[in-house]
């Protein structure tokens, strides 16, 4: 077992010239644009197809409901990658980009772990390739012709006070979320009370995900809309003629990026959006060319099943022809016991009551894949070495009663070798037939959507309307925007929208809060509970540990 950190593994990997990379799949030099050796972006045009074909199986890795003790998602996606490549497949990852916020914030970097990671950690983990600087100045520039507007005549009767766009910034910066500007006189604007969102909650990054070209980049956009008239009329970003230069900016960011694992595994790191706020996936650009190029495709979807999953398969699966072969729930031994009333401090003894508490929540993710949205699933355990051989057991004997196998991944430790066995479970699973199926009909009412995802997905009970919630629910739907897929805006820690509420809970109401509609985007977002679009730091952000010494090796990073 190494004592080394995420970031000094990451340091001595033994990183292969990205081109040589890109060859393993049949991606060209002269499709690559270098940034450095070990980076790239690639341009589809300059492929021998230009058009994607989608041929490989997609395999999904999704989680239990998160705990603080972690789950190690990216982990696993980056270790089964490397496995699956170990034993001869042609393989590909597909991740989402970090956001800085959460980087200096809680959770940390969101490269993997151990010895099964994407490097160049550090790169990927910071600024990368610049693409979120792109989607933030894209989304910035929206708001600036949006006030200015205003401030010379207002053509378009804009209400100052039914603005609904909101500038961004990818950190975490709770000072931001409500402020009022401008202040000091007419030529300075006209004085509103307004707010920051983090750049991965804007709706251009939800867009940017889901557009397969410039030309559909151009079109969502254009849709955006960014406010209402004094008589209640939405506005558009194409009625402010800013979808050619937004899209102008975002050029060089659509092209998928390109990097690798520690055991030289193709990697497609693109896109980010948050999985409780938005909808959680990396890029369908970048998922495309995964497929095209490779056998075997792993990818993730944000925070637990009931979430990033569902938005996997409800926004982005059934708006494209991306449909999975299989999907992996990860699990861990430590996170169960924390369902089951298990205090972090006291994960490390064995305790089979609080672990049997616990799984019922992981055994509720497993119903869904399979019930719900008819994938062939599998769970996978990352080891820790508190685990014991009881406690797994007891995982195996209750999750085979739902007829889903465990596979116990070892690929923190030691990488592809610690999951070949895992690889080949997946490899069987993925051969199975399956018909991929959605929470809801989009026929379905607002309404019956949401009860759907609670009833269903969530088991909960059913909802409670605000009045200002069932009153743009009802303008929605008599405006034509019924037929949308709705984005769940909720708490990552619990089924409900009550993150104290962990395990399994039941007979639970979900209260909505809010409703609005990412037109571009082509999602209705459902607010629930408190989830805010602009997090703040922890008493102690993990940006108190990150440094950085005269040679440029960064510390602290994970």
């Amino acid at each position: 077992m190494s004592n080394k950190s995420d970031v000094e593994i990451a340091q001595e990997a033994d990183m292969l010239p990205i081109d040589q990379i890109a060859n393993k799949i049949g991606i060209e030099r002269h499709a690559l644009e270098l940034y450095g050796d070990y980076k790239a972006k690639v341009d589809v045009h300059k492929m021998e197809d230009a058009e994607p074909q989608t041929h490989g199986k997609l395999i999904l890795v999704t989680a239990m409901t998160p705990t603080p003790a972690g789950e190690g998602k990216t982990t696993i996606v980056a270790g089964l990658g490397d496995a699956l490549q170990k034993i001869g497949k042609k393989t590909a990852i597909a991740l989402r980009e970090p956001s800085l916020g959460p980087v200096f914030g809680m959770k940390g970097g969101a490269a993997g772990g151990g010895y099964a990671q994407v490097v160049p950690m550090e790169d990927i983990n910071l600024h990368f390739t610049g693409d979120f600087h792109a989607i933030g100045a894209a989304n910035n520039l929206l708001a600036a012709m949006v006030d200015n507007h205003i401030h010379h005549g207002n053509e378009l009767n804009i209400d100052p006070r039914k603005i609904a766009w909101k500038r961004t910034v990818d950190m975490n910066d709770r000072q931001l979320r409500s402020i009022v500007n401008g202040l000091n006189g007419k030529a300075n604007g006209v004085p509103r009370e307004d707010g920051f969102q983090i750049t991965v909650a804007s709706e251009i990054m939800a867009i940017f995900c889901l557009s397969n070209d410039i030309d559909e980049l151009k079109e969502k956009l254009k849709n955006i809309i960014i406010g209402y008239t004094y008589d209640d009329q939405p506005v558009t970003a194409g009625e402010l003629h800013a979808q050619g230069a937004m899209a102008a900016l975002l050029k060089d960011a659509m092209k998928p990026n390109f990097v690798q694992t520690l055991e030289h595994t193709p990697a497609f790191v693109h896109g980010g959006p948050f999985a409780n706020i938005a909808h959680g996936c990396n890029s369908v650009a970048a998922t495309k060319l995964a497929l095209t190029s490779a056998d075997y495709v792993v990818t993730e979807a944000g925070f637990g099943a009931d979430l990033g999953a569902e938005k996997f398969m409800g926004i982005k699966a059934r708006s494209t022809d991306i449909k999975p072969s299989a999907s992996v729930v990860v699990a861990t031994i430590r996170a169960l016991k924390m369902h089951g009333g298990v205090s972090k401090n006291q994960l490390t003894g064995e305790n089979l009551d609080a672990l049997e508490k616990g799984l019922p929540n992981l055994l509720k993710h497993l119903e869904n894949m399979q019930n719900v949205f008819g994938l062939p699933t599998l769970v996978a355990i990352n080891k820790f070495p508190t685990d014991t051989d009881a406690e797994l057991q007891l995982i195996v004997d209750r999750c085979k009663e739902l007829g889903v196998n465990v596979v116990h991944s070892d690929v923190w430790a030691n990488g592809g070798a610690g999951g070949e066995a895992f690889a080949k479970e997946v490899v069987h699973l993925a051969d199975q037939d399956n018909q991929s199926t959605y929470a809801y009909d989009l026929n379905d009412p607002i309404t019956g959507k949401i009860k759907k995802l609670v009833q269903n997905v969530y088991g909960g009970k059913g909802i409670e309307l605000t009045p200002a919630a069932k009153k743009e629910i009802d303008r929605l739907e008599s405006v034509g925007f019924g037929h949308l897929p709705v984005c769940m805006a909720k708490t990552q820690y619990s089924f409900s929208d009550d993150q104290t509420k962990t395990g399994r809970p039941t007979d639970f109401d979900i209260t909505i809060r809010g409703v609005s509609v990412s037109a571009g985007a082509g999602f209705i977002v459902v607010l629930t509970g408190t989830i805010l679009t602009m997090p703040g730091l922890p008493k102690r952000p993990s940006a108190e540990k990150i440094d950085i010494n005269e040679e440029g090796n960064i510390t602290g990073l994970s």
